[in-house]
């Protein structure tokens, strides 16, 4: 839980509700995050915050996620406001910042029905016209982060956009070293793969490394709109274009059959299919999108080697363990697509 007494000199220092009585409550939290529901006056802010407990990284980590949160102020990306942050240990422990609290609606927090089902909130659960604009909103928002001028934002040691693509193979290769437990058939085939081919027109830009409808949130109501993009720990400037494979890289081949609506932890039965969404991008972006194969390639490798990290320290970690056919499927997924797919620019 946050210290009060420690936290209120510290609003008061930045003219935060000064004076006033405050509200705090817990809103999520896991291993390397916890976000606090904070009002105090006219403020009504979301902290975040690692756990005592999260390593010391995660303090450099969040200074990372501040600073890409400072930085989207003022662009047409959907985002929390950014309100202030605080790298001294001696106020809260750890560092944190402050966000603008969105009033909106995350696809993680719907429940979870007696049958197992996840159902959208009206009036998406029914309409299936405005479901589609919850899809069409999600890639929108990966051209929107194209479009920001990272340099003129203060974001030029945020990556190394040079080499970008020719430092995947080796960087995931030495991490997945480092945490070897098992082989994962299909590494190589795919690591090869990728070795040999590179995009087409890669222009560097900022990019969220972690792009999925678990990570927004939309407004309430229709039509779908997005509130804002959250949970930048991954973001970095390289290619906005993997987070487009990223997102889409385990889309149903056919949404309108039923067993869409259980094929990811959100219902996408009704969605687009992945070629409109794919053209919906490229509509907006202005970018191409015939070599979407090399980055479904690289999203479906690379997600394969991070989530193996969390399968090697499963314990009795239930979820955890529930990673490990997962990374087998997504392994060999990123080889088979390899092998089949006719994409050929090296």
């Amino acid at each position: 839980m946050i210290d009060l007494d420690r936290l209120l000199p510290w609003l008061d220092e930045q003219g935060l509700g000064v004076g006033e009585p405050i509200e705090c409550g817990f809103v999520s939290g896991g291993s390397q995050n916890e976000i606090y529901e904070i009002r105090r006056g006219d403020l009504h802010a979301a902290l975040r915050i690692p756990p005592p407990s999260a390593p010391d990284s995660r303090d450099e980590g969040i200074w990372r996620e501040w600073r890409i949160t400072e930085a989207l102020e003022g662009t047409e990306v959907p985002h929390t406001p950014a309100i202030a942050a605080c790298r001294e240990p001696e106020v809260l422990g750890r560092a944190f910042y402050m966000m603008g609290f969105i009033h909106g609606w995350s696809p993680m927090g719907l429940e979870t029905q007696p049958d197992g089902s996840r159902p959208w909130p009206a009036p998406f659960a029914d309409d299936l016209e405005a479901r589609a604009g919850l899809a069409y909103q999600l890639v929108e928002g990966i051209a929107l982060l194209g479009n920001v001028d990272w340099r003129a934002k203060g974001l030029e040691d945020l990556g190394r956009p040079d080499g970008f693509h020719e430092r995947q193979v080796d960087r995931w290769t030495a991490f997945l070293e480092r945490i070897k437990g098992r082989e994962l058939p299909g590494f190589d085939e795919a690591a090869a793969w990728l070795r040999a081919h590179k995009p087409i027109d890669y222009i560097p830009g900022l990019m969220h490394g972690d792009y999925q409808f678990a990570n927004v949130m939309y407004e309430h109501g229709a039509p779908a709109r997005l509130a804002a993009i959250v949970d930048w720990e991954m973001g970095t400037v390289g290619d906005p274009k993997l987070d487009l494979g990223w997102t889409v890289n385990s889309w149903p081949e056919d949404p309108m059959d039923e067993s869409a609506s259980g094929s990811s932890y959100v219902d996408m039965y009704g969605m687009p299919t992945r070629d409109q969404v794919l053209a919906h991008y490229a509509e907006v972006s202005g970018r191409q999108v015939d070599d979407i194969d090399y980055y479904c390639v690289l999203a479906k490798w690379k997600l394969a080697v991070v989530l193996e990290q969390g399968f090697q320290r499963r314990g009795d970690d239930e979820k955890l363990n529930a990673f490990g056919p997962v990374v087998l499927d997504l392994m060999q997924g990123a080889a088979d697509l390899a092998e089949s797919t006719d994409y050929a620019v090296t």
